[in-house]
């Protein structure tokens, strides 16, 4: 008699460490990949504040300053390629959504991320729909697939307000072309 060995369903956990894996795979360097991990779960984890310093408490509370540093490094200063990412993330996800239903819909958004300063590119004051009102904020455009089950961002765009786009020393300052 062949005993049969019963497959256990990974925990989410796990699940989540192999997608975090599998997207992270292109990222080029370990340390890379390893802080880009590391701040995908930072924005998981409980907490009103998702900038980096916060998150980095949050991750590694021993080390703050030095998770803080590989974290910024990460997000902000680390050459990688974002359209990689996004196809990394679409190969990873579009199965699963494809298990419910062929994609039928195309869905161009918009998303407003309040912010308190006014440093972060594209910040100004404008409309935001996450508070209902004008304030400062980024606002990035997305482009969507979906079905009746589930929807998949796919492309993401940072949208620059006219005084960002007007301003050349602001933009250089800020390494936006």
């Amino acid at each position: 008699m062949v005993e049969r060995q019963t497959r256990r369903p990974r925990t989410g956990e796990a699940r989540f460490a192999a997608y975090l894996g599998a997207i992270t795979a292109g990222l080029g360097d370990v340390r890379r990949a390893a802080s880009a991990r590391a701040y995908c779960t930072g924005l998981l984890l409980p907490g009103e504040r998702k900038s980096v310093e916060p998150m980095a408490a949050r991750i590694e509370p021993a080390r703050v300053q030095a998770k803080h540093q590989s974290l910024h490094h990460v997000v902000a200063k680390a050459a990688w390629d974002d359209a990689a990412l996004l196809r990394a993330v679409r190969e990873q996800v579009l199965p699963a959504i494809e298990r419910h239903g062929l994609v039928r819909y195309w869905i161009v958004d918009d998303t407003g991320f309040p912010k308190q300063g006014t440093h972060s590119v594209g910040v100004a004051r404008q409309y935001c729909g996450q508070l209902g009102k004008q304030d400062n904020c980024q606002v990035a455009v997305s482009l969507s697939v979906a079905n009746d089950q589930a929807s998949l961002p796919i492309a993401y765009r940072l949208y620059l307000p006219e005084a960002w786009a007007a301003d050349p020393v602001r933009r250089a300052k800020a390494e936006v072309p």
